[in-house]
């Protein structure tokens, strides 16, 4: 009997295992690549040499890997955990695969709490901007639910339909107070997800997402319960009601404390899950490690691929995930008509 049950495991580990080598493998590439590329050469050729314009290259290397490099990758990886964790529970909270907190209007209401700080107290410390996004976001994610729950629909695909009118009204409204007030070019800064501008210090407000996906974990079978219905929810001993508030708190921190860092990064969120949940099911404590790895992995190679399709410029992270996303979420939807008819 215990043998049985080795082997799986023995191979689930295994898999994880390659997974987190893969990760690790974009994480040092990621180092590596962009406009000062010769940051590796400029490393390995500074040591044991002891002219002046050798130690002066590899100081600046140094420089460029400290301050810029790794904050740029450490921060992708814990936005790519972070959004791809956000947007399994948004699913089961909605008991849609089709949603996230892009199109489910959370990201869009951040946005606007952030325009609104901008506004009211643009002196307002980041960790304040923070909370106020999270308050908007808790918000815009609530009026979804509360929508749902108001409207009978026949098909899967109506959810979506319905968040993504919600975020497109909540992003009309930014735009036309931002338009008013001459802050379309502040509002560009977290409307594109982009981590060029990531240094040290501006970053690590991101480490919360971490937390939070620890604490998402801890109560991941909770997550597969509700998924089920709040009936069934209830007659399992299960407070629905309190679950569903914790699960909109890690969304709303989680997509604020990206927001606020680094911009708006659509389709992780709904690619990640929805690919891990059609290998391994629908149990979130099983799925939860592998969509945090999927999700950093997705987030570094776009990334990457931004700064190489068009070196030495680089595009936005958002831009990559944009096409990449829009073509996943296009392929998911077909495959779901077909396995419907």
């Amino acid at each position: 009997m215990t043998t049985g049950r080795v082997g799986p495991e023995i191979r689930t580990s295994m898999k994880l295992l390659l997974c987190s080598l893969i990760l690790i493998g974009l994480a040092i590439t990621s180092l590596f690549v962009g406009v000062s590329n010769g940051a590796l050469n400029a490393l390995i050729d500074g040591f044991g040499q002891n002219t002046g314009g050798m130690q002066e290259r590899t100081a600046e290397a140094v420089t460029v890997m400290v301050t810029s490099r790794i904050p740029r990758t450490v921060a992708l990886i814990l936005a790519g955990v972070g959004l791809s964790v956000s947007g399994l529970i948004v699913q089961m909270l909605a008991r849609n695969k089709f949603v996230e907190p892009k199109t489910v209007g959370t990201s869009e209401s951040a946005a606007f709490g952030l325009l609104i700080v901008l506004l009211v107290a643009p002196e307002m410390p980041i960790a304040g901007r923070m909370l106020v996004a999270m308050g908007f976001a808790m918000a815009g994610t609530a009026l979804f639910l509360l929508l749902l729950q108001r409207i009978s629909w026949g098909s899967i695909y109506i959810v979506p339909l319905v968040g993504l009118m919600l975020g497109g009204v909540i992003e009309a409204a930014t735009n036309f107070f931002a338009y008013r007030t001459d802050m379309m070019q502040a509002l560009s800064n977290w409307t594109v997800g982009d981590f060029s501008n990531i240094l040290q210090g501006r970053y690590e407000l991101l480490w919360l997402s971490l937390v939070l996906t620890i604490g998402a974990y801890l109560a991941a079978d909770r997550f597969t319960v509700i998924a089920m219905g709040e009936t069934v929810s209830t007659s399992l001993g299960l407070n629905y009601r309190r679950t569903v508030v914790f699960g909109v708190v890690i969304v709303s921190l989680i997509t604020a404390v990206v927001v606020v860092t680094s911009g708006m990064i659509p389709f992780v969120g709904l690619i990640v899950p929805n690919l891990v949940t059609l290998i391994m099911g629908d149990n979130v404590r099983r799925n939860l490690p592998w969509v945090a790895l999927t999700g950093a992995c997705l987030l570094l190679a776009s990334d990457i691929a931004g700064r190489l399709i068009l070196h030495p410029y680089e595009l936005p992270v958002g831009t990559t995930m944009g096409v990449i996303g829009g073509a996943g979420f296009l392929a998911l939807l077909l495959r779901s008509m077909r396995r419907d008819r």
